[in-house]
């Protein structure tokens, strides 16, 4: 039964694990009417409370931009506002504690096209209007790949962005601004994002996904070379001060495990067996006080449930001192997006 679905992730059933441990989960996304997003083509409010609740103590949660609920007239570059607007009215909706007592999108990430150079400024003064209390700052990803078999996410497909003069201008605006950048781009881009972000020290760019690791198609059956290649761009990264790392998006099938093709889903004790490696390498590079845990949902909830997802967390993390713990479960996260559950 390939890619999940609730149906299939309750065959595995476990207890929560630490369920008083506080938790702010950095990266999720909420969509409707997503038709190639099998078989999670809803993720609101509703499916997020369920997964949240389903037993570890998360206390808040931050959105990041997934192209959903843009404006369908108006200038181009301001379409995307329509996301933060959608989200803002969730987020209030949540913080009435109907959902149960997560606060979701406590902060919002939206996107705005950096390409703009300074001419992004008025996007970014119109998102900050749609959300004044918990808009932070936005994802322009900048994912691309010479192979034609690696899927290419970005909105705005051109290679070398964050080496562009235009896409630095941007950038300099968002820093100025006080909003930070989400850094979701591949693996042998790693070494153009340190070059981005010693261009632009004040700005604060959180590294997605262990930094866009590829194992399957070119990167398939090559591991040597893949994680030399990715470990030292993770380290390159990590010498930027102004880089923080988000411990996730394993559970995507790019990244080369096998977990959503399964007739059972994985345990805990086998994805933390199998994560540790990454997450481990990623922690030992920024620290803790730089790496925040995050369930990227439902983008990886193709390969495994919440709970068994902050599970496996939990045991991997088992041998870090509890504050190292608390930094990576929560306050990294509420730091870096200035969560205000006030």
């Amino acid at each position: 039964m390939p890619f999940g679905g609730n149906d299939w992730l309750a065959l595995r059933q476990e207890e929560t694990l630490e369920p008083d441990l506080p938790i702010c989960d950095p990266h999720h996304h909420f969509w409707d009417f997503r038709t190639g997003r099998i078989p999670y083509q809803r993720y609101l409010l509703d499916e997020l409370a369920d997964d949240v609740n389903s037993g570890h103590n998360v206390r808040s949660t931050v959105f990041v931009e997934a192209r959903a609920m843009y404006r369908s007239t108006g200038p181009e570059e301001m379409r995307t506002v329509g996301e933060v607007e959608f989200v803002q009215g969730l987020a209030a909706a949540s913080a009435s504690g109907l959902y149960g007592p997560t606060r979701a999108a406590a902060s919002i990430v939206g996107h705005a096209n950096l390409n703009l150079g300074d001419r992004v400024e008025p996007v970014l003064e119109a998102l900050q209007a749609a959300s004044p209390n918990r808009f932070r700052g936005i994802r322009h990803s900048v994912t691309w790949d010479p192979h034609p078999e690696v899927e290419v996410t970005a909105a705005h497909r051109q290679q070398g962005q964050l080496l562009s003069d235009d896409f630095r201008e941007g950038a300099r605006v968002l820093s100025r601004m006080g909003l930070s950048l989400e850094g979701w781009l591949y693996f042998p881009q790693l070494p153009e994002l340190a070059d981005f972000a010693k261009a632009v020290p004040d700005l604060t760019i959180i590294l997605n996904h262990i930094g866009g690791l590829l194992r399957v198609g070119p990167y398939g059956n090559n591991d040597d070379e893949v994680l030399a290649t990715w470990r030292s761009g993770i380290a390159a990264v990590a010498e930027c001060p102004n880089v923080v790392v988000k411990l996730g998006g394993i559970g995507m099938p790019r990244t080369g495990f096998d977990w959503h093709d399964r007739d059972m889903p994985a345990g805990s004790e086998e994805l933390a067996e199998s994560m540790a490696p990454f997450m481990n390498y990623c922690i030992e590079q920024f620290g803790p006080e730089r790496s925040m845990f995050e369930s990227n949902f439902p983008v990886d909830k193709v390969s495994y449930s919440y709970n068994v997802l902050y599970n496996a967390f939990k045991r991997l993390s088992s041998g870090y001192s509890p504050s190292e713990r608390a930094a990576m479960f929560h306050d990294t996260a509420a730091r870096i997006y200035r969560v205000n559950l006030d």
